[in-house]
């Protein structure tokens, strides 16, 4: 008979169990970033005037060519019915165009390519798919949650790797392999990177197919800022190596290259035996994104890329504006080379008080909310990441803020911590 309450038990007992936590919900800990949203939301109930760097959701408009496609397409009723959970044909092959002419990669869109509801529901389903309980897959610590709880959620143990491209990953990756029990499946990389904004070349690509194919594990590449670069490397894709495709799949996203974030379109592309279980998982669970989107998506891809150029300017326009203007204001951070994002250290005067009472510490006193390093892996803790997702002239203004938080602190003999801001577990998502 099956266990909980339906053995024989008396009331009491029953309500007991009932009342435990949910086995996959015990292994997500708790939001770390509900810390300085709580937070953010009380002071915005009080009047303040929150300046809101701390999520990656592009503020600029979908380009108009691609507004109207969707607006068209929706006065065709036929387009309101159920679509494929793989993505309409004319998608596949707009995204096989894509990767012939930027990448100079041929994929098949039948067997080497489906669309996704926005990337971060491709890599779930796709570890879903791949995982079985007890598995050791290999994640970058910090990155992007979802590299890290897409396996846990489907019962893997995740071992952590350095998130930098260089020796030292490659060395760990080697470790990993020797020591870890069970061998590792599978292994996450993602450049340009969310948080750290790091890019990797072409080399580095090579160095982990090789590794990957000798070591038998697949390896799901994360490309969603494939388009937002800011100097002389360009991203390459994974795929671009040869036999990568054997190992590899790659998941891309028209949230930040076509100001799409809402309308949840990705890709995966790359090993078919992949792409067919992501396929077999999602026929499961959805019918696709809303016909109309995936038009309008068709045009994107397909259509002019100016916007594409003007979208990499603008981040390019704030990412200098911030930099410049925080070191004048006497916090140095690193000039990302690419993404939408600054991976900020933390002020030497405020290391002690990690990322999340940092967090709260700016937003309480600079009125600017960053999203705290703690909620990509304990070892981005050190660190907050800063969205270029607000004008310029709020750009100046949070700068402004910061100055002065930074000024009023500078003759006091230690920082203080204002009243709940106590800092939280390790544990992040």
């Amino acid at each position: 008979m099956a266990s909980g309450c339906y053995t024989l038990c008396d009331s009491d007992n029953c309500k007991l169990n009932m009342a435990e936590e949910f086995h996959r919900i015990r292994r997500l800990p708790p939001y770390v970033f509900a810390e300085v949203n709580a937070a953010k939301a009380r002071a915005r109930a009080e009047g303040q005037d929150i300046i809101d760097l701390g999520m990656g959701n592009p503020d600029s408009a979908t380009p108009p060519h691609i507004v109207a496609k969707l607006v068209e397409t929706v006065q065709d009723p036929r387009t309101h019915r159920y679509s494929s959970s793989k993505g309409i044909p004319g998608l596949r092959r707009a995204l096989a165009a894509y990767y012939q002419r930027r990448f100079d990669v041929a994929l098949d869109p039948e067997t080497e390519i489906i669309a996704t509801l926005g990337s971060k529901e491709g890599l779930a389903n796709l570890a879903s798919a791949i995982t079985s309980p007890g598995d050791t897959i290999l994640v970058p610590n910090p990155s992007y949650p979802i590299h890290q709880f897409g396996f846990i959620i489907a019962g893997a143990s995740v071992r952590s790797v350095p998130a930098k491209p260089g020796p030292d990953l490659l060395a760990a990756l080697d470790r990993a392999v020797r020591h870890s029990v069970p061998k590792p499946t599978a292994l996450i990389v993602n450049f340009p990177s969310n948080p750290t904004a790091w890019l990797a070349d072409l080399d580095f690509y090579r160095e982990i197919v090789a590794f990957a194919r000798r070591h038998e594990i697949w390896v799901l590449s994360d490309l969603a800022y494939a388009e937002i670069y800011f100097g002389s490397l360009v991203p390459p894709s994974i795929l671009q190596v040869p036999g990568a495709k054997e190992i590899a799949v790659e998941f891309t996203s028209m949230s930040k290259t076509y100001s799409m974030p809402g309308w949840r379109i990705g890709f995966a592309a790359g090993n078919p035996r992949l792409v067919a279980a992501l396929a077999r998982m999602k026929s499961y669970l959805d019918y696709g994104a809303f016909t109309p989107i995936q038009v309008a998506a068709v045009a994107a891809l397909n259509g002019p890329q100016d916007c594409v150029a003007d979208v990499r300017a603008l981040y390019k326009d704030r990412r200098d504006v911030l930099i410049r203007g925080l070191a004048q204001a006497g916090w140095d951070i690193p000039n990302p080379e690419g993404s939408m994002f600054a991976w900020a250290p933390i002020p030497p005067r405020y290391a002690h008080l990690g990322s999340v009472a940092f967090a709260k510490l700016l937003l309480e006193r600079a009125q600017v909310a960053v999203a705290p390093g703690l909620g990509f892996g304990e070892h981005g803790d050190t660190h907050v990441r800063i969205g270029l997702v607000e004008n310029t002239h709020r750009l100046r203004q949070a700068i402004r803020n910061i100055r002065g938080f930074l000024a009023a602190d500078s003759n006091v003999a230690a920082p203080l911590m204002a009243p709940g801001l106590a800092t939280v577990g390790v544990a992040a998502s």
